[in-house]
């Protein structure tokens, strides 16, 4: 789409929220909700992306409303909510090109009293971690949070069936998803990463390609949760049947191509009082089912990742919280051995530490942020600065950095350490 058609739908969709927020009172149809946004995030580091000065520079609309099913029909009597949203992404870092989001379209309608159902595209999450999914293996969108949207864009949405069953004794989430979607992943075009082809960091001259699974009915994904509350505390079970949301496995090295491995995920997790504050635990087994005994040097090993966390209101609108995870590669023996001479060999454990300080001014219209993720075994750490001025109920101004450094390219953080960058948002919302 070019520019200038590209603006003309940003102005059209512009014009009709406003219309439409205007004369949603006078006449029985939703409401429209949502914000404007302008956001910029100037760069510092040298690398082979599109552009060496900037990592973003976009205009966001986004548009919501719910419809209440209302008449003589079993919508109705299910009580369905129907909802949408629905970004407008206008992109100068593409030269203007304009990109639709759908975030969700969904209907949640409860066909019994012990049931819930939500059916179409929706965001899913659950798990206790801060920035850490252990058991979340839904789709996950990195680049986004590298680059300083706001952290709502980290989770990317999934077009899903979610059945959710309240009995007596214990809670059930279930949701199947027909299609497989990815994390979205630095590939060089806007945020440059460590390429192993490439043997450092790269950028537009990464040309890796990842396979997907084929859209059909034995890829479908399965995952559920049970969960219930023991007095103040929270237990959940877990189970994740379909891929590693991040390509780790090489289907053919010559033709520099990975794949995302089958992957079964179990596991458990405790959220309630600890000390004053709220504490969390969290672990989750990874069984590759592709390379079960770890002796297959291109495709990832079986894991478990372990999480504690810690959070705790310290009076006068301070919070501070602190993580702790560990990632263990299960028959590390056997991995190692398969190993040839020139290949890039991972760690059995790794450790990652995390800490954020929350801060409320301002009679709470000014938020101070800094969080920070920091690895004793890989000596690489991200740090996450930002302050939000709510100006006013509309407008809301943020201003944070992402500062990524580490010892290796190979690393988590230190494969990013060239995408430091500032970035400014400027949101009206109505």
């Amino acid at each position: 789409m070019g520019n200038n058609a590209g603006m003309k739908n940003m102005a059209l969709a512009i014009l009709l929220s406003a219309l439409s927020v205007g004369v949603a009172n006078a006449v029985d149809i939703p409401e429209l909700h949502g914000f404007l946004e302008e956001a910029f995030a100037p760069r510092f580091g040298e690398d082979n992306t599109a552009h060496r000065q900037f990592n973003m520079a976009e205009g966001r609309l986004q548009l919501k409303t719910k419809y209440y099913v209302k008449g003589d029909n079993i919508l109705a009597d299910w009580q369905t909510v129907l909802t949408a949203k629905a970004d407008l992404v206008l992109d100068m870092y593409y030269g203007g090109k304009v990109v639709t989001d759908l975030r969700e379209l969904n209907a949640v309608m409860t066909p019994m009293d012990i049931m819930d159902l939500k059916i179409g595209r929706q965001v899913l999450t659950w798990g206790t971690g801060d920035y850490l999914f252990l058991n979340d293996l839904f789709p996950k969108d990195y680049e986004s949070f590298f680059i300083g949207r706001d952290d709502e864009y980290l989770k990317a949405p999934s077009d899903a069936l979610r059945v959710m069953l309240y009995p007596e004794w214990f809670n059930v989430d279930v949701a199947i998803i027909p299609f497989f979607r990815p994390n979205i992943l630095p590939d060089g075009q806007r945020v440059s990463f460590f390429d192993s082809f490439q043997g450092g960091i790269a950028g537009r001259n990464s040309h890796r390609t990842l396979d997907e699974p084929a859209r059909q009915f034995r890829n479908f994904i399965y995952a559920g949760r049970i969960y219930r509350n023991f007095s103040s505390y929270e237990a959940a079970l877990y189970y994740y049947r379909g891929f590693d949301p991040s390509p780790r496995s090489y289907k053919d090295e010559a033709a520099m191509e990975l794949f995302y491995e089958r992957l079964d995920a179990y596991g458990a997790s405790v959220r309630g009082p600890v000390m004053g504050g709220i504490g969390n635990a969290e672990v989750s087994y990874y069984y590759s089912p592709q390379d079960n005994a770890g002796k297959i040097r291109t495709v990832q090993n079986s894991m478990v990742k372990y999480l504690v966390g810690y959070e705790k209101d310290m009076g006068g609108d301070l919070r501070i919280s602190a993580q702790y995870y560990l990632e263990e590669t299960l028959d590390y023996d056997e991995y190692r051995k398969a190993l040839l001479p020139n290949d890039y060999r991972w760690d059995e454990f790794r450790h990652t530490i995390t800490g954020r300080i929350t801060k409320l001014l301002a009679n709470q219209t000014v938020k101070l942020s800094l969080f920070t993720f920091f690895s004793p075994s890989d000596l690489d750490v991200y740090t996450r600065p930002s302050i939000t001025w709510n100006a006013t109920d509309s407008w809301t101004l943020t201003i944070g950095a992402n500062l990524p450094w580490g010892k290796d390219p190979w690393t988590d953080f230190g494969s990013d350490q060239k995408n430091k960058n500032v970035y400014v948002r400027l949101r009206y919302s109505f």
